[in-house]
């Protein structure tokens, strides 16, 4: 097994699924790393959605949504663990500074990966973080194992961009990722190979 410098870090990027990864789960999707050091790796994918929106979440949780920017927002399919639970990726509220949420994973770049309630109850109430984006389910990885795969070259990395996580549509940013390295999907070769 090829190996794969384990000073590698990846938090605040993003894998881009290669053509020949056909795991239904991850398969032309696009993963924002909240995490990745030597004990593994944790993303959420950011191009698949669901059939519900933030305003069926919100019911479902018994809140309401007082958000009209959020209401028709769809809750998105962030990996195939803990698929009943949560996550809320958002801006910093305070950057710099202690989350005001209680179970919150900072992130390098500017962003937090929120996983209780509270998040959710300051979006009921027109408040909370301005930019969101939420997922049912995460992706992990153990120790090693990312790693592996990138070196079998199921993944493409590359820094995050927030535009195309917050702003962009989610049919387009599988493309918009792959345009950050200068890549076109067209060009890519469902074949994997070793020089």
């Amino acid at each position: 097994m090829p190996t794969v410098s384990p000073s590698i870090n990846l938090t605040h990027h993003f894998l881009i699924a290669m053509p020949g990864l056909d795991d239904e789960a991850f398969a032309k999707s696009v993963i924002y790393m909240c995490e990745h050091t030597d004990r593994g790796a944790l993303g959420l994918i950011i191009n698949k959605p669901s059939d519900i929106n933030l305003k069926g979440l919100f019911d479902k949780v018994e809140l309401p949504l007082r958000r009209e920017d959020l209401t028709d927002a769809l809750v998105f399919q962030g990996g195939p663990v803990q698929t009943e639970r949560g996550f809320v990726l958002h801006e910093s509220i305070m950057p710099g500074k202690e989350s005001v949420y209680a179970s919150t994973m900072t992130i390098p770049g500017g962003l937090e990966m929120t996983t209780s309630k509270d998040v959710l109850e300051a979006l009921s109430t027109g408040a909370g973080p301005r930019r969101v984006f939420v997922s049912l389910g995460y992706s992990a990885w153990g120790e090693g194992q990312l790693e592996s795969e990138i070196s079998d070259n199921s993944w493409l990395t590359v820094p995050a961009d927030m535009d195309v996580i917050f702003d962009t549509p989610a049919s387009e940013r599988y493309d918009k990722a792959l345009l950050l390295l200068g890549v076109q999907s067209w060009t890519l070769s469902p074949e994997a190979g070793h020089a």
